[in-house]
């Protein structure tokens, strides 16, 4: 049997473990791959990640509206930059995992900054009617990406360690934008139902997309552009997978095999949705749990999305 944490930080890691193992449906697969003081170190992030996100989609008790929302998101920007130059506040267990953790591992706390801009660019999107998406260009989307989802590359990277390599960051940076991307591709639907809209403007265009929901809440595609555009959007997205995947023989083998097993996971949700573009216009597609564990097997046995080695 294990032993019950006592100690103050003790109790704040094992409340963002908690919070991992709750609520990080398909990390948590890699997560769980990786020793003990990586693992914890990550949940922290993770937790903190995961407060920022809540906040931007008005779950983290209740929806108060934009301004209210930015105000949140601004004390968040201010308790980490508090954290960096003393002691956090012993009440917030999350802080004060995530500042050990930084204490132990070179992690770049300044990208949980570019988290709370990207997340406050979702809160801004919502006082505007999803009459038209906010990024123009798929570059325009790009920079959304790395700020929401490129950033948590950077954050683990700095727990993985790698080899010494200037291009590290590129990658671990790439890997994030891979897995947003996908993400936007599944939840177009619920983004829509919820007033945003992230596929660039001129895609839609080219496609002939006009984004809208039936009168049940399902997604119309009468000429097959969106299913076009989704097929399109995977093949790019693949590209990023495969350049971010360039990490991978950098890591250790616990940490690669913790990066392999995340990556497999979206990238397998990637192929199902090309597959079958329109099973999302009225679903939320998501692996199975066996499926998940699939892939985290193979990762831990070496083996990267695609086929190819780690």
């Amino acid at each position: 049997m294990s032993r019950r944490p006592s100690t103050a930080l003790e109790l704040a890691y094992a409340r963002t473990e908690a919070i991992t193992r709750e609520q990080a449906r398909n990390f948590y697969y890699g997560i769980r791959l990786l020793p003990p003081a990586k693992r914890s170190a990550l949940c922290a992030v993770y937790a903190l990640a995961r407060r920022i996100d809540d906040i931007g989609d008005g779950d983290a008790g209740g929806d108060p509206g934009t301004e209210a929302k930015l105000a949140a998101l601004g004390r968040v920007r201010e308790s980490v930059r508090r954290a960096r130059e003393q002691d956090p506040d012993a009440s917030d267990a999350v802080l004060v995992a995530v500042t050990d953790a930084a204490r132990r591992y070179p992690i770049p706390l300044g990208a949980f900054d570019e988290l709370v801009d990207g997340v406050e660019a979702d809160v801004r999107m919502d006082d505007v009617p999803g009459e038209s998406a906010p990024y123009a260009t798929f570059d325009d989307m790009v920079g959304y990406c790395r700020q929401v989802a490129g950033s948590v590359g950077r954050l683990c990277l700095g727990i993985f360690g790698s080899r010494p390599d200037p291009r590290a960051p590129g990658f671990a940076d790439a890997l994030g934008i891979a897995l947003q991307q996908t993400n936007i591709l599944r939840d177009i639907r619920e983004d829509l139902q919820n007033g945003r809209i992230y596929l660039p403007t001129e895609e839609l265009a080219r496609f002939d997309v006009d984004l809208r929901l039936d009168e049940h809440g399902n997604l119309v595609d009468k000429t097959g552009g969106l299913a076009e555009l989704i097929r399109f959007s995977a093949a790019r997205a693949r590209e990023w997978y495969a350049d971010g995947l360039r990490l991978v023989p950098l890591l250790d083998r616990r940490s690669a095999a913790c990066a392999t097993a995340m990556a497999g996971i979206y990238r397998q949700l990637l192929d199902d949705i090309a597959a079958d573009p329109p099973s999302v216009y009225h679903q939320r597609r998501s692996l199975s749990g066996r499926q998940k564990i699939g892939v985290a097997v193979k990762a831990l046995a070496g083996r990267a999305p695609g086929g190819a080695g780690a």
